[in-house]
């Protein structure tokens, strides 16, 4: 999450959710105020540990949210889905 100076939550703004493809096959999705430096930290083995050690990642889904709610619930939502509605979901909606 961003903050302000003031270390308030920044509530509007570029929040990113992605989907990225690991390795071993095996999907991740995430959420980030900055896209591109967090897939440099999966792709280093910086990113989250379910990433680590199930390189090379490809991200191969991503949507932009104006909101911060939006984007947590959308990521939330995803995460919940089974491998097969995500597959359905990166088909229409290539990166």
């Amino acid at each position: 999450m961003k903050e302000d100076d003031t270390n308030r939550v920044i509530r509007s703004g570029r929040f990113h959710v992605y989907i990225i493809r690991c390795g071993d096959g095996s999907l991740y999705t995430g959420f980030t105020t900055d896209l591109n430096k967090r897939i440099s930290q999966h792709a280093t083995g910086k990113g989250a540990r379910y990433t680590r050690g199930r390189g090379p990642i490809d991200l191969v889904w991503s949507r932009e949210y104006r909101y911060f709610r939006n984007a947590v619930k959308a990521e939330a939502r995803i995460k919940r889905m089974p491998r097969s509605e995500k597959w359905q979901l990166i088909k229409k909606r290539k990166v």
